[in-house]
């Protein structure tokens, strides 16, 4: 499949609109609580350097899922390397990224038919990460549908 129209990795941030979907997909908690694999969480997901007992305001959890998702980024662009993307497909891998963590995210299937520019198995790709534990949970089977709707379609 042709790239056209799609723009280099590095002119391509996630977009705000994704930002606010991540947030969405991820709730905001306040203290606190173990995810359903018992990682510490907190805010909009945030995971690292995280203790039981911590507490955060909605505003620095922003702060926050903002840094997250910067850093995952970067991640990202090292493992796909030079494949160009549209932004809404950039947006759907991030939020997917965000999620199950960018070393998943760069031994998956999804970024082998990224850098062979096979960009509808690339999307399709995203489904089968509806699981934790390896129980399949509605939320994330409902946050996957999404996440490959705006990859395939631009979230039409």
């Amino acid at each position: 499949m042709k790239s056209f129209g799609r723009l280099p990795l590095a002119a391509l941030a996630l977009s705000g609109a994704a930002l606010v979907g991540v947030a969405n997909h991820e709730g905001f908690r306040g203290a606190a609580y173990k995810d359903p694999v018992g990682v510490p969480t907190i805010g909009f997901g945030t995971t690292q350097g995280v203790k039981m007992g911590d507490k955060i305001t909605p505003e620095r959890a922003l702060v926050r899922l903002l840094a997250d998702a910067d850093a995952m980024q970067k991640q990202m662009r090292a493992c796909i390397g030079d494949v160009p993307l549209h932004q809404h497909e950039w947006d759907a891998f991030v939020s997917l990224t965000y999620n199950i963590g960018s070393a998943a995210f760069c031994r998956s299937s999804l970024v082998q038919r990224l850098k062979q520019q096979d960009y509808a198995g690339a999307c399709r790709a995203i489904l089968p990460w509806n699981k934790a534990g390896g129980r399949v949970l509605a939320g994330l089977t409902k946050r996957r549908q999404a996440e490959f709707a705006l990859c395939a379609k631009g979230g039409r």
